[in-house]
């Protein structure tokens, strides 16, 4: 494993960071963890270098935070920095903040948590905590040594980024989602700047785009293969490139993943990419660009909807159709895998989805898109 600086801290993190967003579940449940899988397969990494692990009180169906608490005792907890997050959207007052984040200890069985962010903040989100005093509340619990660092994850603009980063002199880190498909969206390059030149840890969220990257359409699985290239490590290996870049993290799902993120994170480092490995990069941006016209990454953040349509499926098949040039293929998914209830023609346009989808994409518009030409 190699090991990078982590902002302003005395103390080196792993290249990869153990993001668990995406664990194994079990009959396609993400409530349901596979949990003797999902614990194999975080305390390998760890015993293979890995010193950061990520999880938050909505992942899976909120039992995430459980099984990474099961996965790091005994003595997995003192080898690893643990961050967690705080749902904002769940936040009302200080007493809010109290239970919630106690509840979050007990279900980590831990008494501290490294590293505590303010989770997906947006420019509404960040107007709503500022007024509840979210900074007195978390100095008080740093003071009680329960909270080592206080952080925030981010989806918004950059002119947001700035002026969150602004406003606080005591930030560690931040976590951005980032990856070369990303770099004019939400923070962006600009803001991976910004934020390490303030002297912020910068932690990296969705490198993958939520696995799109992985599993390229046929026109990107060409440039790849003719350049002897593996998707899944140039897109890890390009953040990793970067100075700024503080650990990356990946929401691995099979133990198989985890080692192959090992073997490349063994590899990586700042400036290692050569002028060619570059162009080859915008060359996949390029064909990329030109077939995804959803920028879903099915985060679930837009879930449940109130009409129980299921939107990242919605999407991830529509997508499919128009990056794969498969639109057949994707009629006869939408007709005949997704249940009716689920489809986008149980939309009504409510638009309560769209208060808080990170991409902010106009989901009730690509909704009755995705039905009239999907329909049969």
């Amino acid at each position: 494993m190699k090991y990078r600086r982590f902002g302003k801290l005395d103390w080196q993190v792993s290249a990869l960071g153990f993001g668990a967003m995406r664990l194994p579940t079990i009959g396609g449940d993400n409530s349901r963890v596979n949990e003797p899988e999902a614990i194999r397969m975080i305390r390998y990494a760890i015993d293979h270098g890995v010193n950061y692990v990520d999880t938050a009180y909505p992942y899976h169906g909120g039992n995430g935070e459980i099984v990474v608490g099961k996965a790091l005792a005994e003595e997995y907890r003192e080898r690893v920095r643990l961050a967690t997050k705080m749902p904002i959207w769940l936040i009302n007052s200080k007493e809010d903040m109290d239970r919630i984040f106690n509840e979050q200890l007990k279900k980590l069985q831990t008494d501290y948590v490294d590293f505590y962010l303010l989770h997906a903040l947006n420019k509404d989100s960040w107007l709503k905590i500022r007024k509840l005093d979210v900074f007195d509340w978390a100095e008080r619990v740093v003071s009680e040594d329960k909270i080592k660092y206080l952080g925030f994850s981010f989806h918004d603009e950059f002119q947001v980024f700035k002026e969150i980063i602004d406003a606080y002199d005591k930030w560690t880190l931040c976590q951005i989602q980032y990856n070369y498909e990303n770099e004019e969206v939400q923070a962006g390059t600009k803001g991976l700047k910004y934020a390490a030149g303030k002297g912020l840890a910068v932690v990296i969220m969705e490198p993958l785009l939520g696995g799109a990257l992985a599993n390229p359409p046929p026109a990107v699985k060409q440039i790849w293969d003719e350049a002897g290239r593996n998707p899944v490590e140039m897109a890890l290996q390009w953040l990793w490139n970067k100075p700024e870049v503080s650990v990356v993290l990946s929401g691995m799902s099979t133990l198989e993943q985890v080692k192959q993120n090992i073997e490349f994170a063994s590899r990586s480092g700042v400036g290692l990419l050569t002028e060619e490995d570059l162009k080859l990069v915008a060359r996949v941006h390029a064909a990329y660009k030109k077939l995804r016209p959803i920028p879903c990454t099915k985060c679930g953040y837009c879930m449940p909807c109130p009409n129980g349509v299921d939107i990242p499926w919605n999407f991830e098949v529509y997508n499919n159709g128009v990056a794969y040039n498969s639109m057949g293929a994707s009629k006869w998914a939408y007709n005949n895998n997704i249940p009716v209830e689920k489809r986008a023609s149980a939309c009504v346009g409510c638009r309560s989805c769209e208060e808080k989808c990170p991409q902010k994409i106009k989901i009730s518009e690509w909704m009755r898109r995705i039905h009239a030409e999907l329909k049969y």
